[in-house]
């Protein structure tokens, strides 16, 4: 499918050799005539998404950024061993053919979220020159931020991968603002969609509004006998099956405490650490031992109670946001499986190893 007003580009890209004289001047009418009024044929072309030029530097940058990714799936798939080549044979073609092939995959993704950032009013365009020209303006406004003694937030200098991956992202967090907001929205999220969300798996969604009461016990550890102590003590817990049944073992506390919700984001180490083992185990388990430097820790839920209304009201905009994110997965795919993307197989022939490890 070609979006719309797209031009139809069919440029004689072979004709010009055998023509001679004035032939070959009105060859090159012809093809100035087709330029102008087929629109946008560039000789560093090597491919085109919707009459939208994909450059043999564009597509070198996306071989480039996934050559590692790809090098170790091939090692791994056809268990490549020794010095990597990229003209080794893997399945129906070489290593750099599979390269090529993940490179315009990931043109054809990356490009969609360009056009629809353009359709929305959020970019100017969509070609890969004019991000690399963005990301020079951009760099020399923070070096002479820096000159005059100004805060520059995050790097003061962006690489061509740094900016992408910047700008990409944030493209993308933009349109799912904008896809978002109205109701007749592709990405409109209703309210009953997120309880529904909420509903179906609430365990999910408590941390915040969960309150844990359990006994803990920490047992010291005597020296230079660390394996063995830790074996006998494991069986001793298993044997008594609830840890206040181990109040004559030496060298230990055992406690009890209660822990309310608070939830795992922007807590302290500690509390991360016992929200991360509490919320694995039901009340009356006792957890694996938890090992510090010189005691053993276990801890027993007692009781867990969690207030639904308060988990709802504590996460409703992180499920939405979640919600939303899926939408966008899934509305891009479509869109970038909706395009056509027409690739010249000379061009892409001429690029060779040497180009990629540049």
């Amino acid at each position: 499918m070609r979006a719309p007003g797209a031009a139809s580009r069919t440029p004689p890209r072979r004709t010009l050799a055998v023509l001679t004289g004035g032939c070959l001047v009105l060859a090159a009418l012809i093809v100035t005539a087709v330029t102008t009024l087929g629109g946008s044929h560039r000789t560093d072309e090597v491919a085109s998404m919707d009459g939208h030029p994909v450059t043999r530097e564009e597509l070198l940058f996306h071989m480039r950024r996934l050559a590692p990714t790809v090098q170790n799936e091939l090692r791994t798939e056809y268990h490549l061993r020794g010095t990597f080549t990229w003209n080794a044979p893997t399945g129906e073609g070489t290593a750099l053919q599979r390269l090529e092939t993940r490179a315009l995959d990931e043109i054809r993704k990356d490009k969609t979220t360009f056009v629809l950032a353009k359709e929305q009013g959020l970019a100017d365009s969509v070609d890969h020159a004019d991000l690399a020209a963005e990301r020079t303006k951009e760099n020399e406004a923070r070096a002479l931020a820096v000159a005059a003694g100004r805060t520059v937030y995050g790097v003061t200098e962006f690489s061509p991968e740094e900016y992408y991956t910047h700008r990409l992202t944030e493209l993308t967090t933009s349109l799912k603002a904008r896809l978002g907001k109205d109701p007749d929205g592709p990405l409109n999220v209703t309210d009953t969609e997120v309880r529904e969300a909420f509903d179906a798996d609430p365990d999910a969604w408590s941390a915040n509004a969960t309150t844990y009461t359990y006994t803990r016990l920490v047992v010291q550890v005597p020296d230079g006998a660390a394996e063995d102590f830790a074996t006998g003590l494991q069986s001793r817990v298993k044997a008594a099956r609830h840890l206040k049944a181990l109040t004559d073992e030496p060298d230990a506390e055992l406690t009890t405490a209660t822990y309310g919700g608070s939830g795992s984001t922007g807590l302290n180490t500690h509390d991360q650490d016992l929200v991360s083992v509490l919320g694995t185990i039901e009340p009356g388990q006792i957890s694996a031992p938890v090992k510090g430097t010189g005691q053993i820790t276990y801890y027993e839920l007692d009781r867990r109670k969690t207030d639904g209304d308060k988990a709802f009201t504590e996460y409703a905009q992180r499920i939405r946001q979640s919600l939303v994110a899926e939408e966008f997965d899934a509305y891009l795919q479509r869109r970038a499986d909706d395009t056509s993307m027409d690739v010249d197989a000379s061009a892409m022939a001429a690029i060779n190893a040497k180009d990629v490890q540049q």
